[in-house]
């Protein structure tokens, strides 16, 4: 047991485990498709100006559009999560990246709001239980004390995904015209999905993992509703909110706002992601040495991902009082990156106290929950913008707003996110409950 009372699953299971032969191949391929994932993602955002030119939509429609992406996201995550329970997560992922694919097709020829929308909406749904099947697919491959630093890396995807994409579709944007970006998704969708169907496997620790006594089922009530679980949904909320605008409303923020054109918007709107692969990187990597140190999981998971949201928010909410167009940017780009080292952390507490059978659906609602700000934020934004006496003024409130969601978000994160004990707490709560055990 380490200090502070933290036990990983390889202890408690007996003789730590060996990396299986194969994990780190399976480990870049998911890292790749969550890069496509993640340009699905930005594309909208990217396009934004000349799609709201071209289809004459104000910024509230806009920010429907947003928006839309997330409808069936949360409920597409659940319904998959529980399955990956029982079905291999290597058919899933393949299911998942052949609709994308075939989601931003219809977008090559002349659409309206409508089929736009629609096309969203399946693809959102299609992209809902993606990093959570992809890490509950990681998890299979690598024993609990060797999880963070591949979870980094495929939480790194969503980064380098827009890092990647931004001037690559922005160049197609400018060059060909905004509907031929979302074919060139659809096509490296295609690619991604082969390559995965010859090469992806199954990893054989989730098979072969021999579950101790204190791996018995729990009733998803208690798992739901422990204190790390809440503190995990409540903190990474915060966290996807700022992402969701930055996926949205960054680049019309810089061509609207501060006035830049659409060329030099692309190649700054890749900024916020620079900086995010770097701290995600360096808190994967930091949590993992703190764990070979000895320190609990409440220091090297809870506090390392929860810390960084407070200080985020307070930075981004100097965005309204400073002047300039070179310092609101710059304080975006750090208070808004510093909220990607939640993403590492909450899976790995999860996993730490939910059992192999059920982790799957755990983290999958996890999940499902927390983007529900990708519902809320952009049509936020899009009605703050709306109404504000300027553009600007509208984007500036929108990010104080941010601001505030990130600092208690944090807060709570802090309070709550106590990984260590919580598996003491869900057996000692089963045993004064055993009816419904």
């Amino acid at each position: 047991m380490s200090r502070g009372g933290n036990m990983t699953a390889a202890t408690r299971m007996g003789t730590p485990k060996q990396t299986p032969k194969g994990a780190w191949t399976i480990t870049w391929l998911l890292f790749l498709f969550m890069v496509v994932n993640f340009a699905d993602k930005i594309v909208v955002g990217l396009a934004g100006v000349p799609i709201m030119t071209d289809l004459k939509l104000d910024a509230e429609q806009f920010g429907l559009l947003g928006s839309s992406f997330f409808f069936l996201f949360s409920l597409s995550a659940i319904v998959v999560g529980f399955a990956v329970n029982r079905i291999a997560t290597r058919w899933v992922l393949l299911v998942l990246a052949l609709i994308w694919a075939l989601a931003q097709l219809p977008m090559v020829g002349e659409v309206g709001l409508a089929t736009l929308l629609v096309c969203r909406i399946v693809l959102g749904a299609g992209e809902g239980p993606a990093a959570s099947v992809a890490m509950h697919a990681i998890y299979k491959w690598f024993p609990d004390e060797k999880r963070a630093l591949p979870t980094a890396i495929l939480t790194q995807g969503s980064a380098f995904g827009v890092i990647i994409a931004v001037p690559a579709l922005n160049f197609v944007i400018v060059r060909y015209g905004w509907h031929y970006a979302f074919g060139a998704l659809g096509l490296v969708g295609l690619l991604w999905a082969g390559a995965w169907f010859v090469v992806g496997k199954e990893g054989p620790l989730g098979e072969s993992e021999v579950v101790a006594a204190s791996d018995a089922r729990v009733p998803y009530a208690q798992l739901l509703l422990s204190r790390t679980f809440i503190g995990c949904v409540a903190s990474s909320f915060g966290a996807y909110w700022a992402l969701s605008i930055g996926l949205t409303w960054f680049t019309p923020f810089l061509i609207k706002g501060l006035g830049f054109s659409q060329e030099k918007a692309g190649l700054i709107s890749v900024l916020p992601w620079i900086f995010g692969a770097t701290i995600v990187l360096a808190t994967g990597w930091l949590s993992q040495a703190l764990m070979a140190r000895g320190h609990s999981t409440r220091i090297a998971r809870g506090v390392l991902g929860a810390a960084p949201l407070v200080v985020g928010g307070l930075i981004m909410s100097l965005m309204p009082y400073s002047s300039g167009a070179a310092t609101q940017i710059a304080l975006l780009v750090v208070g808004a990156g510093l909220s990607g080292s939640i993403y590492v952390v909450c899976p790995l507490m999860i996993a730490e106290f939910t059992p192999v059978t059920q982790r799957g659906a755990a983290i999958a609602i996890y999940g499902a929950v927390y983007t529900l700000a990708g519902i809320i934020a952009p049509n936020v934004v899009g009605k703050v913008v709306q109404n504000a006496a300027s553009l600007l003024d509208g984007y500036l409130l929108g990010y104080l707003i941010n601001a505030v969601i990130l600092v208690i978000s944090g807060l709570l994160g802090l309070a709550l996110l106590w990984p260590n004990t919580e598996r003491a707490r869900l057996q000692a709560a089963q045993q004064a409950t055993p009816e419904f055990a």
